[in-house]
């Protein structure tokens, strides 16, 4: 059985293995939750992200966590757009969801810590967001036996939080 759990705090104090960076194609992490992860973890792992680029929609790469103190091991980028700033959508969201799900599965990662994907320099609602990515999660998860113990959905607020919760409860159980 899996662990969802909603935490409100801040992504890059969570006691995950993976953090989960709702990149751009590019890999340049600027703004949202994209800089807030640079500015913990340090430049160098931008600069070791965009070796990777571009990197689709729907892929997703693996970089070191750089200075991040819990015990996170990984930074996956999960492109949710094109290029930096730009709007996204629901689906996108989805792919950048399950990609990251997949890179976890293939690098054997018990946890993994996800924002809101696509929201705020996204443009989409923080229901839209979660709403796609639980679907992502099911979908995922109905594959079969994953490494995956935990998967944290974290958001700064109230709003973040209860869009999350409101998403699990229309959740299948069965994997829960």
């Amino acid at each position: 059985m899996i662990e969802i759990i909603i935490l409100k705090t801040d992504i890059t104090t969570c006691d995950a293995e993976a953090l989960v960076n709702p990149a751009n194609s590019l890999m340049k992490m600027g703004g949202g939750v994209a800089g807030a992860i640079k500015r913990a973890a340090g430049a160098a792992v931008e600069r070791e992200a965009m070796k990777h680029a571009p990197v689709p929609v729907g892929g997703a790469i693996a970089t070191s966590a750089g200075r991040l103190k819990s015990k996170c091991k990984y930074i996956v980028h999960a492109p949710t757009m094109e290029k930096p700033a730009m709007k996204t959508t629901k689906n996108k969201v989805y792919l950048a969801t399950f990609a990251a799900l997949k890179l976890a599965e293939s690098l054997k990662i018990e946890s993994i810590a996800f924002p809101a994907m696509g929201a705020g320099v996204g443009g989409l609602t923080v229901e839209e967001s979660a709403k796609a990515m639980l679907s992502a999660i099911h979908q995922f998860l109905s594959m079969g036996k994953t490494s995956l113990k935990k998967i944290f959905l974290v958001g700064l607020t109230d709003e973040a939080i209860n869009a999350f919760n409101k998403a699990l409860r229309s959740m299948p159980r069965s994997y829960l």
